[in-house]
């Protein structure tokens, strides 16, 4: 299982962070990587990456994970009409022959599957579907990526997908590239969904999340949803282990930890 608390800070990125940024650091990680922040700040032995909307929304890292911090002016406004072009861009659907949605129940098992098999959490697949297609398994975006998961039709032939519009392969596909982009990261998830959405070419020529807002809107999108989720899960979790139920005459409550997070 992966650690999620190794990643820079998944669960405490908020939308403000990925939003255009007017970066005043560039933070180069070892991992080759670098990050834009306004500022930073060492607490409790960890440094903070600051977004410069408020001291609420920050990445997280250890000390150990910074190689330099430098001053670095406003990025240039992108030219107009850039837009990504990767496997998964532009993944808003433009249009959809048949509004084919599966029930929440199916959808959450088939994700499931994908998930056990490729260590991918659940709620993960789930964001990264609802920003994708909405659940529809037929939608089509205007760059022509298709799907539950938003496959382009070269990435799906790369990936043994025959049919994109079929809801198992097309998950099955998206979570096994998924998995290996979060590999290929070092389970930095932000890193990772950037190049699902954009392409792993341009994150590696920007050396990070590259400036596209549509890239930056997309992440901020699957991150604020899986926090979301996530938070979701440890309330009912605290839920099962506080509130007492009866059994005989005896009150007791449930003491059995439940796990958090799957990968």
């Amino acid at each position: 299982m992966r650690n999620w608390g190794s990643i820079a800070g998944a669960f405490l990125v908020s939308a403000a962070f990925l939003a255009p940024a007017h970066a005043a650091e560039r933070v180069t990680l070892r991992n080759g990587f670098a990050i834009q922040c306004s500022h930073h700040a060492e607490v409790d032995g960890h440094v903070r990456l600051f977004d410069g909307a408020g001291e609420e929304n920050y990445i997280e890292l250890q000390p150990e994970e910074i190689v330099s911090f430098e001053t670095v002016p406003d990025p240039p406004p992108a030219a107009a009409g850039t837009v990504p072009s990767g496997p998964a861009a532009q993944s808003r659907p433009a249009a959809a022959a048949t509004d084919a949605r599966l029930s929440a129940q199916d959808l959450r098992q088939m994700l499931g599957k994908a998930g056990r098999e490729h260590n991918l959490d659940v709620d993960l697949l789930a964001s990264v579907v609802k920003a994708e297609s909405g659940g529809n398994a037929r939608a089509v975006s205007r760059a022509g990526a298709r799907g539950l998961m938003q496959l382009m039709p070269a990435t799906a032939a790369e990936l043994g997908v025959k049919d994109s519009f079929a809801p198992e392969q097309n998950v099955s596909g998206g979570s096994a590239y998924l998995d290996a982009l979060l590999n290929g990261y070092h389970n930095n998830l932000a890193l990772a969904l950037a190049a699902y959405n954009a392409g792993p070419a341009t994150v590696a020529k920007y050396r990070g999340i590259p400036p596209y807002a549509e890239t930056r809107a997309y992440v901020a999108r699957v991150i604020h949803e899986f926090n979301r989720r996530v938070r979701a899960r440890r309330e009912i979790a605290a839920a099962k282990r506080t509130v007492p139920f009866e059994r005989g005459p005896r009150t007791i409550a449930s003491a059995a930890p439940v796990p958090i997070a799957s990968r």
